[in-house]
């Protein structure tokens, strides 16, 4: 009994003190590494898939070992470095894209039926850009081709119109 009066103490009931500060920077890189990868979900929000699933690893609640404590903050580790890549790759695409947008607004002709969405590009939202003939099939055989701006989802349009 006067073990849980003294629990304020560095060394809590059967651990050292070097024990306890070892697991509280533990617990403080872990809520450091939960934050950054919180935020790396927030950043991704409808640009991609970032894993941010809390794992339970064990079966009944009962407080982790050092060991136990180092493998949630390793795996942690590895979870933000993937996102990081996730991200990063994501940027590159979008980047890629909108240069390909900004190619195919100067010369539609080169780009004969392609199409950009918004997601392709990183904006919210439905619709895109789409290369097509001017007037169907004589602007096809005519060569006057031009980017079409899509006004979003196709059933928006139609709900609007009954």
């Amino acid at each position: 009994m006067p073990d849980l009066l003294e629990r304020d103490t560095l060394a809590g009931p059967g651990a050292s003190a070097g024990e306890h500060l070892a697991r509280a920077e533990l617990r403080r890189q872990i809520g450091c590494l939960e934050r950054e990868l919180a935020s790396l979900f927030a950043e991704s929000f409808r640009r991609g898939e970032v894993d941010c699933a809390v794992r339970g690893h064990w079966g009944e609640p009962r407080v982790l070992g050092l060991g136990e404590l180092e493998r949630v903050r390793d795996e942690l580790a590895t979870r933000i470095g993937k996102a990081h890549l996730a991200l990063d790759e994501r940027t590159r695409l979008e980047t890629d894209n909108r240069e390909l947008l900004r190619r195919m607004l100067a010369d539609p002709a080169d780009f004969k039926w392609g199409y950009v969405s918004r997601h392709d590009v990183g904006e919210p939202g439905c619709g895109g850009w789409h290369s097509r003939p001017h007037l169907g099939l004589i602007g096809m055989l005519m060569g006057w081709w031009q980017v079409k701006v899509s006004s979003g989802c196709p059933l928006s349009g139609r709900l609007a119109a009954v």
